[in-house]
């Protein structure tokens, strides 16, 4: 029988989909190809980032974790030379605006999706935000009036939210960026070669973060996870869903079981019909083919 998955595990995977239309809706590269910037990953950065105001790449590689620093510096601090941050907080909303409206048109102006902004924002606002980075840059963001723009800000913050405590639980594990991304594949998620490409960790790095994980006992020779790493992965994600827990305990099980299935068929649609890739144990499983937007 099955352990049941965490409860903030699960509600990670509700919410996600509709967070991510961001980066997969081509509303977002038009609006920034139309302010200047240089390709998909320099508006994936310059989006993600801009809640912190013109920051430079090392802030950004660290917060983002899985990223090789040579990756970022590509595209910041060049992206604020194209538009200033406000400017891209201004696009990537306008862009979700135009993706939601296109992908989910029933939707909108729904009781429903009202009502799931209402607890969604309720969420956000019970989240500690303390030693969470880039959950605190977007919480202190303005809220969007529109219930379905609305919705989006707060699973957009608490992503991030989770996203800063799953960085935490890796650092407190010992795992670098790259080892992130080797015992990730190792236990069962993308394979090296979409890594190497979407995050740009070479041979040689990959090479050598798999060796010192080997030589702590946590990889064998053949790549897989020896049972000592499988309990690695599985004490950081038992880690990352308790601090994320604290939210989702602080609204209440009902709230939270509320705003599950109310956002649950919106983001089945999204994946239904392709606009974000499919969902795997690890998270989102990347296609080779849409890991390198330019």
């Amino acid at each position: 029988m099955s352990t049941p998955e965490p409860f903030p595990r699960r509600i990670w995977r509700t919410l996600e989909p509709y967070h991510a239309i961001t980066y997969f809706a081509p509303e977002t590269r038009a609006a920034t190809d139309a302010l200047g910037l240089k390709g998909g990953w320099m508006s994936y950065f310059g989006c993600r980032a801009a809640p912190l105001g013109p920051v430079g790449p090392v802030l950004v590689t660290a917060l983002f974790y899985s990223f090789h620093p040579l990756m970022v510096a590509r595209s910041l601090p060049d992206a604020w030379s194209y538009a200033e941050p406000s400017q891209l907080l201004d696009a990537r909303l306008a862009a979700v605006d135009a993706a939601v409206r296109r992908l989910l048109p029933d939707a909108i102006g729904s009781a429903d999706l009202a009502r799931a902004a209402e607890l969604a924002r309720r969420a956000v606002e019970l989240t500690v935000v303390d030693g969470r980075p880039m959950a605190a840059a977007n919480s202190a963001l303005p809220w969007p009036d529109e219930p379905h723009l609305a919705l989006w800000q707060a699973t957009t913050t608490l992503r991030e939210a989770r996203g800063d405590g799953h960085v935490a639980a890796l650092v407190a594990s010992g795992l670098s960026s790259c080892q992130a991304c080797v015992t990730i594949s190792a236990a069962g998620g993308p394979p090296p070669e979409v890594f190497k490409v979407s995050r740009r960790w070479s041979d040689e790095e990959w090479a050598a973060a798999s060796a010192d994980l080997a030589l702590r006992g946590y990889l064998h020779e053949d790549g897989t996870l020896t049972s000592d790493g499988v309990s690695l992965r599985e004490d950081v994600e038992r880690r990352t869903d308790e601090l994320a827990d604290q939210t989702w305990q602080a609204l209440g099980e009902d709230d939270s079981a509320e705003l599950d299935r109310l956002v649950r068929p919106l983001s089945r649609v999204l994946m239904a019909n392709g606009s974000v890739p499919a969902m795997n144990p690890i998270g989102l499983r990347w296609d080779p083919a849409e890991i390198n937007p330019g």
